[in-house]
């Protein structure tokens, strides 16, 4: 999905890690992601701001301050105008993983995206394919079992039968997968398949302003 994100000429997802990020909601107030979660950078969120090409929904506490001007940090913006989003997402590993539910299709266990790999079905010793119809999920050691066999052979036979997804199908699929840490403000706007734990939806930590020359406000917007 990012990819398809750069396709469209948007912001890359922001890391949660950054000061403030925006959720970013496509014109029909529904995130333009969910996994991963669509959130810009505050610096990509002001310049969209000043270009006028979103709506600021909700705000931070946190203000940017130069001496040319004050702006209190969107914590929620929306597409001014509706996205079309591809109906079919590009194929990549990690939309395969999604696609898969980041679980190996042979022994069915969940894994990190760092711990699975990129498996074909039928081998490209055997004549397969690199494409949705032909590869899935696996963890390493399943990978290194089944090898270059065929899957009635060995007997692991994925347990779903590959295919290609729609974006909607992703989408769906990451509704299953919360980030660890939510604002209060895009709550009303994220509904996750699975309930929410303990130490989700606490709100980040941030300051109560944050200085930038007029110079370092003109990089944001030349950027």
């Amino acid at each position: 999905m990012l990819d398809q994100q750069a396709h469209l000429g948007l912001p890359q997802t922001a890391s949660s890690q950054g000061l403030a990020p925006a959720l970013a909601l496509n014109a029909d107030f529904r995130p333009l992601s969910y996994f991963p979660l669509s959130l810009w950078s505050w610096q990509d969120t002001v310049k969209a701001v000043f270009l006028d090409r979103v709506t600021i929904i909700s705000e931070y506490d946190t203000a940017i301050r130069s001496p040319s001007m004050t702006m209190r940090l969107p914590s929620v913006i929306a597409l001014k105008d509706y996205v079309q989003q591809s109906r079919f997402p590009a194929f990549t590993r990690f939309n395969v993983f999604l696609r898969d539910r980041f679980t190996c299709q042979y022994c069915l266990k969940g894994f990190p995206a760092q711990e699975l790999t990129f498996d074909h079905v039928i081998p490209r010793s055997r004549g397969g394919r690199t494409t949705w119809k032909n590869v899935v999920a696996a963890c390493g050691r399943c990978n290194l079992q089944k090898a270059n066999k065929l899957p009635e052979q060995c007997g692991m036979i994925p347990r779903i039968k590959p295919d290609q997804p729609s974006t909607w199908q992703l989408q769906e699929n990451g509704r299953r997968y919360p980030p660890n840490h939510l604002h209060h403000s895009w709550r009303d706007y994220l509904y996750w398949d699975s309930e929410l734990k303990p130490d989700q939806g606490q709100d980040q930590s941030w300051p109560d302003e944050f200085r930038l020359s007029d110079d370092q406000l003109n990089k944001v917007f030349q950027s």
